[in-house]
């Protein structure tokens, strides 16, 4: 891979990639929470910082982690001289950062990268060992488009199509992403390869570099409940939206809130 498509990808995310209706208030709710118990929050795949900045400047204590280095950098230069926000570079599903956490937050579709129920339940595993007893847990993910999927199987499946251009924010140059889509239904993997093209002042394409393909699970409903009570956390809702509004067949998303059940005197539960 082009060693120089990580850092292109972090210094473009934040403009090529907006917050989705009412989820920063939604996890801000849930940091407040927190915070009024003296806990702190953990975003997995905080990415530049997108989200967990945003609760660090409301007054949560936010640690972020995240595997890309480049993401980190760019997150950490955002979150210069704000003391209740570290960031640490670690793998979703193997972390062991030797605290709990009052809420922990998987925005923007993040689980979809665990591939395999083995890397789905390493993942939760890690989760429920770093959540404190009645802690919440929040996994943003896509509602499946199951007439999408099929298109990718037909005519659609690798034709590119424009997902953003944005302005550099270091070189000011106009920057078009493009996506292209085939879909595996055997796994349940959607696979993405994205490719960047800087345009001149005259619209000409100057530079084109794209990307190795990236895989993600598609997770349906009730998979994810399934792999939740597996991990030994309690579903507490599912919404298909971030105003709290119920899972229909038209949502475009999946937002589950699930919690660690409260410690029992004496129990010894299961995991």
């Amino acid at each position: 891979m082009d060693s120089s498509i990580p850092e292109l990808y972090a210094q473009t995310y934040d403009a090529a990639v907006p917050d989705w209706p009412g989820e920063i208030d939604f996890y801000r709710a849930l940091a407040a929470e927190a915070t009024s118990n003296g806990q702190a929050v953990l975003e997995i795949a905080c990415g530049t910082g997108r989200v967990a900045l945003r609760l660090a400047q409301a007054g949560a204590r936010v640690v972020g982690i995240d595997l890309s280095a480049a993401m980190l950098d760019v997150a950490r230069a955002k979150g210069a001289g704000l003391p209740n926000a570290r960031w640490l570079q670690a793998d979703m599903k193997s972390f062991d950062l030797g605290e709990t956490f009052g809420l922990i937050i998987m925005p923007g579709h993040s689980f979809q990268f665990m591939l395999t129920p083995q890397d789905q339940l390493s993942c939760l595993a890690c989760i429920d060992r770093h959540l404190a007893p009645g802690g919440a847990f929040v996994v943003h993910l896509d509602h499946q488009d199951v007439a999408w999927l099929g298109g990718l199987r037909s005519g659609q499946g690798g034709v590119f199509s424009v997902t953003s251009e944005v302005t550099h924010p270091t070189t000011g140059r106009r920057v078009r992403a493009s996506q292209a889509w085939t879909y595996e239904p055997s796994t349940q993997t959607a696979i993405a390869v994205t490719r960047w093209e800087e345009i001149g002042p005259g619209g000409e394409v100057t530079a084109s570099r794209q990307g190795q393909p990236v895989r993600l699970h598609c997770v349906f409903r009730f998979e994810m409940e399934h792999l939740l009570a597996r991990a030994g956390l309690e579903v507490e809702a599912v919404y298909g939206d971030f105003q709290r509004g119920a899972l229909t067949d038209g949502s475009s998303d999946m937002v589950w809130v699930a919690r660690k059940p409260q410690a029992l005197e004496g129990a010894v539960r299961d995991v």
